[in-house]
């Protein structure tokens, strides 16, 4: 593969989410409930998350912000003890419909998990796996143009493009975890989710992640759980507060952290509760 950034063309997915006119709100969840067994995890949550916005959920541990992001592509019905109640919407579409194939959603919807997780595979092949099942690249040519912008918009492309072929678990961590956000970027998502993709860094690999996020919002919509209210106050225009599976208070991001509204949510931000 050769070094020819500026004569890539984004996979065709990628133009139509970029180019398409949609409503600024890219999700809405309306009174959702989410039960594991007999005990509710999350209780009428109710919200609008933005396109081409980074949104972050923070509250202390077990409070149901991991619940939340896992709903939005279905993760939990893995799950075989969960049932989620009300809806949300992507675009207006139900995603707990009938008619919505899980698989096809969490190609739409893509997420990049807590730990590193690297396929026991190529860099390249690492990439190239979701084009190929997904049926986007006719031929070669296109999958190894799909890689390349998918390594370049994760910021990885410089570091690795000698190296394609030696195993992506031979990487750093926080180079392991820009080739899983490529590894999203490659079937051409519409929203990525985030749940705690920093915590297993060293800070030089998070500030890399977060200048990422930032740059990636320009094309997706960012949902992004985060342990660190300074990491939320950094990347995100929006925050959501948690606390034992209610939503406590949501706005922008500047305003949750100086001006809250509610006491609990004032308690947190200073260390109170949590």
């Amino acid at each position: 593969m050769n070094d020819t950034s500026a004569a890539l063309v984004r996979p065709p997915k990628m133009e139509q989410a970029v180019n398409d006119e949609f409503s600024p709100i890219k999700i809405s969840a309306s009174n959702v409930d989410v039960f594991y067994g007999d005990k509710q995890a999350l209780n009428n949550i109710s919200l609008d998350i933005e396109k081409n916005r980074v949104t972050s959920l923070i509250g202390p541990s077990g409070c149901g912000k991991s619940t939340f992001l896992r709903c939005i592509n279905r993760m939990n019905d893995t799950i075989e003890t969960c049932r989620v109640e009300g809806s949300i919407l992507i675009d207006g579409t139900d995603l707990n419909g009938t008619e919505i194939d899980p698989v096809e959603l969490r190609a739409r919807v893509g997420m990049v998990f807590q730990k590193p997780n690297p396929f026991p595979k190529s860099i390249y092949d690492n990439i190239a796996y979701g084009p190929k099942i997904h049926g986007m690249a006719a031929d070669k040519d296109t999958l190894d143009q799909i890689v390349q912008y998918s390594l370049e918009r994760a910021g990885l492309w410089q570091e690795v493009k000698d190296r394609l072929n030696e195993p992506g678990t031979g990487l750093s961590g926080g180079q392991q975890q820009r080739l899983c956000i490529a590894r999203a970027i490659a079937v051409s998502p519409e929203v990525i989710l985030m749940d705690e993709p920093c915590s297993a860094l060293d800070p030089i690999a998070t500030a890399r992640v977060e200048e990422l996020i930032d740059e990636l919002k320009q094309n997706y919509t960012i949902v992004i759980v985060t342990h660190s209210m300074q990491q939320a106050a950094r990347v995100s225009q929006r925050t959501a507060f948690f606390l034992l599976g209610d939503l406590v208070e949501f706005g922008d991001t500047a305003d949750i952290f100086t001006k809250p509204q509610d006491e609990r949510t004032q308690s947190y931000i200073t260390g109170r509760i949590g």
